[in-house]
């Protein structure tokens, strides 16, 4: 495991973006794997038993199309936004390394920017590899969009305090790589619930603002 470790911190070291894309395609192959199995698990409450009995087979094409997902954008855009945001807090706000403020900016600046941007791009990169329309893809975010965000808003902050306190900067994309395995599963659960009651809880705080225009 240590010689792997080294290997992998020595490629990082020669060719960074290179590294942070092949290592972030693979693990969100792996995460949509596992999302798979979860949502195949959670679904057999709402099949027949005759389905109960089903085998669980990986839809290839999905995984493929997720760990796409990875390679195209969490690796490069990731590579250059982690790399980008310390330069940015370091150099041009002047907050000292490690301090409460140096990493609380860099959660609000990433929990507000870099969050609400790698949802939306994931579920409208996954609702056309899977062949939908605009019209479906733009229906199914408004639907699982702000539930994504609610539920991620409580727990990626928690996860990016220690990441930027503790991890160097090179190592901050496969850190949150290693949590996107859990977070692939989360998604996949999402969208698996569908119209849940939840989801309308949560989104029946967006239209109040509207509804007093209207009457207004």
């Amino acid at each position: 495991m240590l010689k792997l470790w080294r290997w992998y911190s020595s490629c990082l070291a020669a060719h960074p973006v290179k590294t942070q894309v092949i290592s972030s395609g693979l693990i969100w192959g792996v995460g949509d794997i596992g999302a798979q199995a979860i949502t195949h698990s959670a679904a057999r409450s709402q099949r027949t038993r005759e389905d109960d009995d089903r085998e669980f087979k990986i839809n290839w094409k999905r995984t493929a199309a997720t760990s796409l997902f990875g390679f195209a954008f969490v690796g490069p855009i990731g590579n250059y936004w982690y790399e980008g945001l310390d330069r940015y807090i370091r150099f041009k706000l002047m907050l000292k390394p490690n301090s409460f403020r140096f990493v609380a900016t860099k959660v609000a600046v990433d929990g507000f920017i870099f969050g609400p941007l790698d949802l939306a791009a994931f579920f409208t990169y996954m609702g056309f590899a899977s062949g939908k329309s605009f019209p479906q893809i733009k229906e199914d975010v408004k639907r699982d969009f702000l539930p994504a965000l609610v539920l991620e808003g409580g727990i990626w902050p928690i996860v990016q305090v220690a990441n930027f306190r503790f991890v160097p900067v090179r190592y901050q994309l496969l850190y949150v790589n290693v949590f996107c395995l859990l977070d692939s599963c989360l998604l996949s659960w999402i969208e698996q619930q569908q119209d849940a009651p939840w989801k309308e809880w949560i989104k029946s705080f967006l239209p109040v603002k509207e509804e007093k225009r209207q009457n207004g």
